[in-house]
């Protein structure tokens, strides 16, 4: 425990992180990645099909951090991982993150198709921090 200059003790305050901006919609590079990703998980065809929808959808939708990772099935990375600390550096720096990619299906969990990082970031910050997605379905 810190002393202070009389030696008591005393409990620091917590530090307070930024709040997590986002971009309203993600950037192409995410739908790049999420399109390669989601060609080594699916078929052909319903990567296709999962891409058209992410490509045309017009907004996104909020869901917790914590729940993205528990319907996806994925451990949260942690904060010593390249490429969390990358993002957190940028929500630090007052930087937006883009939206995270996420694909429904009837026969398995979720797909984070692109934004395992972002997700794992915004959870190292609040488990329950308010993340965009957006989704598409192969329901």
């Amino acid at each position: 425990m810190p002393l202070d200059d009389a030696g008591h003790t005393f409990i620091l305050p917590p530090m307070t992180e930024p709040p997590i901006t986002w971009l309203a919609m993600p950037e192409q590079h995410d739908y790049a990645a999420a399109e390669d990703y989601l060609r080594l998980v699916l078929n052909a065809k319903h990567a296709e099909h999962a891409m058209r929808e992410l490509r045309h959808a017009k907004r996104t939708r909020t869901w917790k951090a914590k729940d993205i990772l528990r319907a996806s099935g994925l451990d949260p990375l942690a904060a010593e991982n390249e490429g969390v600390a990358a993002k957190l550096a940028k929500v630090r720096a007052g930087k937006p993150l883009a939206p995270v990619l996420l694909v429904q299906r009837e026969d398995g969990p979720l797909i984070v198709a692109d934004g395992y990082h972002r997700v794992s970031a915004a959870h190292v910050l609040d488990e329950s921090a308010a993340v965009p997605a957006v989704e598409a379905s192969l329901l």
